[in-house]
Parts: structure tokens; sequence; C-alpha cells
């Protein structure tokens, strides 16, 4: 048994139009790539990602092998919070294209056999919207400020917020308006930016128009949708105040309240009546494993993004008491576990994994702190083929099979992330995850644009270490983690084990440092995330490795395999 790395013919560059059944529930195992629009790749030479640029790379996507992309919000929007301020949800952000070229990147997906997910904000619009503007021209106690939360005051004269909430992004929900007569006003509530005011889910006509919106994009051929911020829609009717010191399972003033679950049966009932059913996934910040499998159940989302998995300690007890929790929720309500290491909203997980301490927090991004990137990027090659050998769908954001890591240096001049403005430089936020992408060449801007393009991307590469982690330069490379990824996912399709999540994993004793499980009867996989290296189970081949064994054949310390077991 030769102890290398296996490149797979099966990772070539040729599409695969056949791919798309006519039926059936393509979402339960999909494999989905998260294309992040603006630092995705630059179609017509102006420095920002667009459509144009995701269609002439269909080909590059359905080589990687996936079945399916989420595309971050395409829609018109000011950019306040990089396109989650949507000011039309029918319609395509210029600078992306135009809603001609939205219909053409669908059917070209599709003939590349790749479906179209696309994400949605249900919670929150653009302050430029319509319905927003309409709101601000308007009377308090008006039809066109019941869309939203507008309430008066408290304190004298109507100074402080109607309540204590606070901005996800810091700071106030609250913000004042000036009143068409120019006196000082209401407030309006935003649990992000004051340039997101939250909708009034009460207003029948807000649920009416989403409706609308959902049937909009199916009716153009859209296979699903990522539903943004998906448990914070409805709001305690009175808006309390939010009490730190509430005793658990006192419902919360605006997170996970029970009446959120109609809003989703009923967009459940509008992706049924489609000769082949839509899909929902959501993404569902809760800690209760149980209150998250109420939007499992089988009249409401399709799925939830594992957010669990993602923030978790490369550390093998935790690792696998998450798999098995997910695993125990997700069994009684049908839905398929779904698993993720990195999306645009949390630092990539070759930093993370290169850091004495390889958990995510939103609350401590751990910039500065030492970094180990071959250690990083030894972890995340070895957790590749472990979330890829689990059960059910995986997610994986872009640039993460070329093994980028998080950009840090942004000049701060440069930095357009409102976590950034808004904690005054204490946050470095979401920029580091969201550089665009190298194609080629070895100076930026990389390929990100057209051929002969040389306008510098919207947020700055990294001018000298992304040359060896091109996609062109790890093409071919059999140690490269393109060639990794390519592999691992020509491998899930190619067996059937691997790629039904019906066949649950039985876990090989002992555990301790390695996380070694069965998916069904011919193929295990083997992951060592203790500091020694390992004996591997008794198998008849290896089929995927993510290192190299060492010289006795035993399994190194961060490396996973997967092996043919009969």
């Amino acid at each position: 048994m030769t102890a290398h790395l296996i490149a797979s013919p099966l990772g070539s560059q040729t599409a695969a139009p056949d791919r798309i059944p006519a039926a059936g529930p393509w979402w339960r195992d999909a494999v989905t790539y998260q294309v992040y629009v603006r630092s995705f790749a630059d179609g017509n030479g102006d420095g920002i990602g667009d459509l144009r640029g995701i269609r002439d790379r269909l080909g590059y996507l359905a080589a990687l092998g996936v079945d399916a992309i989420w595309v971050n919000p395409w829609y018109p929007s000011p950019m306040a919070d990089a396109g989650y301020d949507i000011a039309d949800y029918r319609d395509i952000e210029p600078s992306f294209g135009t809603l001609d070229e939205a219909d053409e990147l669908i059917t070209e997906a599709h003939e590349h056999g790749i479906r179209v997910i696309l994400d949605i904000v249900p919670n929150h619009c653009s302050d430029k919207h319509e319905k927003f503007q309409e709101a601000l021209a308007s009377p308090p106690r008006s039809q066109e400020r019941s869309w939203f939360f507008f309430r008066p005051g408290r304190g004298p004269g109507g100074d402080l917020p109607p309540n204590n909430w606070q901005s996800f992004f810091g700071g106030p929900a609250w913000t004042r308006v000036t009143e068409p007569d120019g006196s000082p006003g209401q407030w309006y509530l935003h649990l992000f930016t004051p340039e997101q005011p939250d909708f009034n889910w009460d207003n029948p006509a807000v649920r009416e128009d989403f409706l609308h919106t959902l049937r909009f994009w199916f009716d153009r051929g859209v296979d699903g949708f990522r539903i943004d911020s998906a448990a914070v829609l409805i709001k305690d009717p009175h808006l309390a105040d939010l009490d730190p010191e509430a005793p658990p399972g006192t419902p919360h003033p605006y997170i996970d309240r029970d009446g959120i679950h109609e809003v989703y049966q009923e967009w459940r009932r509008v992706a049924e009546s489609y000769p082949e059913p839509r899909a929902l996934y959501g993404e569902v910040w809760l800690d209760d494993p149980q209150r998250l499998a109420l939007y499992l159940r089988p009249h409401e989302m399709h799925g939830a993004f594992n957010f669990p998995f993602l923030q978790c300690a490369w550390e093998p007890a935790e690792l696998r008491r998450i798999i098995d929790d997910t695993i125990a929720t997700h069994l009684p309500v049908g839905a398929p576990p779904t698993w993720v290491l990195s999306n645009h909203d949390v630092t990539r997980h070759v930093t993370r994994y290169g850091r004495a301490d390889t958990r995510f927090d939103f609350n401590d991004r751990g910039p500065g702190r030492p970094l180990d990137l071959d250690l990083g990027t030894r972890r995340a090659r070895a957790a590749a083929l472990l979330y890829l050998a689990l059960p059910g769908g995986a997610y994986l954001y872009q640039g993460e099979e070329l093994g980028l890591w998080e950009v840090e240096d942004i000049p701060d001049a440069l930095r357009e992330d409102p976590i950034w403005h808004r904690s005054n430089g204490a946050d470095l936020g979401r920029d580091g995850c969201r550089v665009p992408l190298p194609w080629s060449g070895e100076t930026p801007p990389f390929g990100f644009g057209p051929a002969g393009s040389s306008a510098q991307p919207w947020l700055p590469q990294q001018p000298a270490a992304w040359k060896d982690f091109t996609v062109e330069a790890e093409t071919g490379d059999p140690g490269s983690m393109l060639e990794l990824y390519r592999s691992a996912l020509a491998t899930r399709r190619a067996e059937p084990c691997l790629s039904s999540e019906r066949e649950l994993l039985r876990w090989l004793e002992p555990d301790g440092d390695v996380l070694a499980f069965r998916r069904g009867d011919e193929i295990a996989c083997v992951a060592n995330l203790g500091g020694l290296p390992v004996a591997l189970p008794t198998h008849t081949a290896l089929l995927l490795a993510s290192g190299p064994l060492d010289g006795d054949g035993l399994l190194p310390p961060d490396t996973t395999v997967w092996l043919r077991l009969s």
C-alpha cells in the first residue's frame, strides 16, 4: 500500500450536465459551495465580483464536484452591510449585473449540474427600500409605518430609545427619525445597522410580500433559499426590555419566539407547491439543539447550518459529542444533518486551527495571536476529510478548497465591515474572510478579473503569499488543497455509503484522541487529533489521505484517512 496523497482522475475539468435528477430529495446530502459574489470572480474588470464572473467559473465549480451553489445577496443594495441591506428583493444589484444575467446564470448552472440557492433576508431591509422610505414620509401610526417597528421614545421629550435592546453589531438597536415637519420623532428598530430597519412580521402585508418574493425567484428556476438571521423575525409584542438575569427557559424578546414557526410553515407550503419542491435552509444560531429541531420538522425548513460544529475546537471529545448530538437531534424530525467549517461571517478555519485556541468566538476572533499556518493547514486538510465523510449535507465556503487563511492586515482605510466601524476598530470584523479569490498568476489581482484586466479587487489580496495558492498553481498538484477537495468530492459521489445520509455512522472504539467511524459496511474515516501516530484499523485499501502516513504506515497527528474495509 502506497502512503501518499491520492489525486483522483474524477476531479477533471469537465462539466457533468446529467447530475440533476428529474426529482428527489437532492438537498439531503448535497455539497453546497458558498459564492460570495463580490469576491468570487470579476467578469467586467471593475475589481468587483459579479454574475458574469460566476458564469465564467461554472466549469470550475462543476469540476470541483459540488451539487449546488449558495449565492450571497445579489439584490440592489447601498452595501451598508455587504448586500444584507436590501433595497429591492426582486431585482439585481447593478454592480453585479442584470436580471437577464441572473436568469442566464440559473440556466447555465443547471446545465452544469449545479443547483442555485439564493440568500434571502427576511428580518430587515435597507433604509433605502421603497417601503421604508414611504414609512419615513408618513405620520406615526400610519399603515406605512406598520411595516416596521416605529415607536415613541421614553423619558422627557421621548429622547430615550423605546427599550434596552442592543444591535448585534454594537450600539443601540434603535434610531430616532426626524418627522416630515422637521420635529424629533419616533424611533425605529434595527437589530443590525441603522441602515437595516427590521420588518414587522405581525403585519400580514409583510408576510404576503415575502411570499411574492419567494415565488418570483422560484418561478425563475431558483432551487431554494438560505434564510438569513432566521430565528429573529418575531418580536415580543410589548417590546419588553431584555432581562440579562432572566431564568433559563424565559422567552427571549426577539430570538426564537414560538410564532416564528408559522412563517416557515407557510414558506414550506410555497416551496412544496412546485413540481420539484424547492429547499429552505436556515441560519439558526441557537444553543439549544431541541429548539433548533423545531425548525426542521417536516413542514418547516429542510435544513439548518450546524454552527456548534463550525465553532468547535479541534478537540476530539468535543467534536464527537457535537457529531452525536447533531445526529440525535436531526433523526427524530427526519431532517438531514449538515456540516460546515467556514462562511462569510467567521474567521477562516486554516487560521483558527493554527492558533492555540482553535474555537470560533464572535466576541473574540483572536487577531494578533501567534499563528502557525502550516499547522492550521494540516488540520484544515484533516478536517475536510472528516466533515465530508459525515452523513448529510456539507457546505464549503469559497477559498477553503484552496487553503486560504484569514487576511488580518487589511489597511484600516479599506475595511468595510460595519462591525469594524461600529466597534471603533476593536473588532476587525469579517473583511478578512471576504478577500477576493486568487485564480492565476503571481501578483495581484491574481486573475480575479478578465484576461488583461489590472483592476485591483475591492479588498486587497495577499501580494506575495497567495501566488502558490491560486487555482492555476494548485491544479494538478497532488499535494494541493484543491486536488484534495476534488478527490474527496469525487470519492464521496462514487461511494454510495458516503454520498447518502441514510448510511449513519458507527463509531469504532476506542475513541481517545482518534475519531474513527464506519459509513455502511465498506468505508471508514479515521482522524487522528492527538499528538502521537496511531495504527490504522484493518483495511484493504487507502482511498484518500489528508497527508502522508509515516514510515511505519501509522497515521500521524492531525491527519485523516478514508479506508476501504472490505
